[in-house]
């Protein structure tokens, strides 16, 4: 019983540290994760076909090549994939955190220590980005998905 009681004691003031935190960091959840490959219409093949996903949008070059492609995982979860070249190699690039407000939850980075880069909108997207430099794994993007942005158009027209 004590056993018991200790474990929901843990779970309530789990509960209660993480909302605060989660809350003043403005981030919604975790979007997607980002991988640069050597043939995008080749992985688009292998992960629609093989693995089930669907293609949720895409940003094209001039000459109508896919240069980023997301695919669902779920409705809230996205596989975004590059094209890998001499300055991007092939493998994991990111993930990115969905955020509410962008330009809080960068201050609210950099207040805690973290290197943050200003924010930007993202050409190919819409979408407001910034990015974290994480010493354990490399970037991890914030992204606030605007109405007119890619993203929140795919959020928005999930069907299962």
């Amino acid at each position: 019983m004590r056993g018991m009681l200790l474990f929901a004691a843990g779970l309530m003031v789990g509960a209660a540290v993480q909302v605060p935190l989660a809350q003043s960091s403005n981030v919604v959840m975790m979007n997607h994760v980002g991988i640069n490959v050597p043939n995008i219409p080749e992985a688009i093949t292998y992960y629609t076909q093989k693995m089930g996903y669907r293609e949720a949008f895409r940003a094209s070059n001039p000459q109508g090549q896919p240069t980023l492609v997301y695919l669902y995982i779920s409705r809230n979860t996205f596989l975004e994939l590059g094209q890998a070249n001499a300055e991007r190699p092939t493998g994991f690039t990111h993930y990115g955190l969905h955020v509410e407000n962008i330009n809080n939850a960068v201050a609210m980075f950099r207040q805690h220590g973290v290197t943050v880069s200003d924010v930007n909108k993202s050409a190919s997207t819409n979408a407001m980005l910034a990015n974290i430099t994480d010493p354990y794994m490399g970037r991890i993007e914030l992204a606030e998905l605007t109405p007119d942005s890619l993203h929140r158009k795919a959020l928005d027209a999930w069907k299962p």
